[in-house]
């Protein structure tokens, strides 16, 4: 009977595969934008309907972590919006290096169009909802309607099919990217209070480990799970959240293989060859196939710099499983007992809307007319001042991280259930017009 030997991956499936991460990338932002919201759905049903209880009782169940006579008790809300959302932070400081080093971002000609588009995207919706809630509590949320959801946005544009030119999509991500950049902004210098400078020296050493590891070449993802703990007790400890741990880790990682000795293409090459002389001697056991197979699996891991390693493993995991857990935790808004004819939580409820509804497209079309009037830069090839309009309705859905702000942003159970309450229903409203401005144009 013959012998079975472990599948054999051609070396152009081998190349394919680590250069279509990009491709995976953008196709899995685009499915989560369903499962976010079905997730949404199923927290607004459940903190609605019999159980309600149940939902806010779940969500404060204490975890305690312990080791020896050092423990730490947080409730399961706080592991998944300072914990988990880490994760989700560090993706998104991938992204942004990666756009930096050779995306949208990587040079100021590309840059300038997104840029400003993406300012006049923040400051229009924060002027108008200052405007509409200035000198009262709701004020304080003038961030909430600054951010763009860049996995619902992407999935509405995906609902409208190919009809939509690829610069349009590319004009919106990179919108996305600098909007999450100005979120990450905000967080760091608004809703910091006093620091801890003992956290700091902390989150430092945990940061300096990290270029020491990099030094030495060491590539292994495990082995930054340390220092990554390390910084993130820190902030923690410092009074900066502790999710921008994530954000500056991702902003640190290589955007370049290490040097090898021999390119991973010729690696893959000579290993394939030597592969396939092996398999030609039918007395050949399996063990001696398996170690030049392996070697193939790494070629082909080591074609793709670490950034996109890094995007590539956890971003699935972001897609569906951190951000929905995160939509669950945070979505389940009970309409019991909120008043929004009460004039504080009816300022945030319609402040909010209005500002991503209105706000974001106007600034975004705004910014993007000045610029381009004042020659300081032209459309990219293919979009239209129509795809200009349906970014700009697009990035009118706040909701992830629009409901992250709001909950740093409101202490007040009320004023926090109305900013959430507006986030969605903002979100629902520009995707919508977006999808109808799309079918019409496009």
């Amino acid at each position: 009977m013959p012998k079975k030997h472990p599948a054999i991956p051609r070396p152009q499936a081998l190349t394919e595969g680590a250069l279509s991460a990009l491709e995976r990338f953008s196709r899995i932002e685009a499915v989560s934008g369903i499962v976010l919201l079905l997730a949404a759905i199923a927290a607004l049903i459940w903190a609605n309907s019999p159980a309600a209880a149940s939902y806010e009782h779940f969500w404060n169940t204490p975890i305690t972590l312990g080791l020896g006579d050092f423990s730490v008790s947080r409730s399961l809300h706080f592991l998944v919006n300072d914990g988990l959302m880490t994760i989700f932070f560090l993706v998104v400081g991938a992204e942004i290096r990666q756009e930096i080093k050779d995306g949208a971002l990587a040079n100021l000609k590309l840059a300038t169009l997104p840029l400003g588009a993406a300012l006049g995207g923040v400051l229009m919706p924060a002027i108008l909802y200052t405007a509409l809630n200035h000198g009262t509590a709701a004020a304080s949320g003038w961030a909430v309607p600054t951010a763009t959801d860049i996995a619902f946005a992407v999935g509405v544009l995906a609902l409208l099919g190919k009809s939509i030119p690829s610069g349009v999509r590319v004009l919106l991500l990179a919108l996305a990217i600098i909007d999450d950049i100005v979120a990450i902004l905000i967080i760091a210098v608004f809703f910091t209070a006093s620091l801890d400078y003992m956290g700091l020296v902390v989150a430092a050493g945990g940061l300096a480990l990290v270029l020491v590891f990099q030094r030495m070449g060491i590539s292994k993802a495990a082995i930054y799970l340390l220092p990554g703990a390390i910084v993130w007790f820190g902030l923690l400890k410092t009074g900066v959240h502790p999710t921008l741990a994530g954000v500056i880790l991702g902003l640190m990682t290589p955007v370049s293989s290490k040097p090898t000795t021999e390119r991973p293409l010729d690696t893959i090459g000579r290993t394939f060859n030597e592969l396939m002389d092996r398999l030609s001697h039918p007395a050949e056991d399996a063990h001696q196939v398996a170690k030049p197979l392996k070697q193939l699996r790494e070629a082909q891991r080591e074609l793709m710099p670490p950034v996109q390693r890094v995007q590539s493993a956890l971003h699935p995991w972001v897609a569906f499983g951190v951000m929905p857990l995160f939509a669950l935790a945070n979505a389940g808004v009970s309409l019991q007992g909120l008043n929004l004819e009460h004039p504080l939580p009816h300022g945030v409820f319609m402040g909010v809307i209005v500002a991503l509804v209105i706000g974001k497209p106007l600034g975004v079309m705004l910014a993007s007319v000045t610029l381009v009037k004042l020659n300081i830069c032209k459309l990219p090839d293919g979009v239209t001042w129509s795809g200009v309009g349906l970014v700009g309705l697009l990035a009118g859905i706040g909701f992830t991280m629009s409901i992250f702000i709001s909950s740093l942003a409101f202490s007040d159970p009320e004023l926090l259930a109305a900013a959430k309450l507006s986030v969605l229903t903002a979100s629902t409203v520009a995707a919508v017009i977006g999808l109808s401005w799309g079918k019409l144009k496009f």
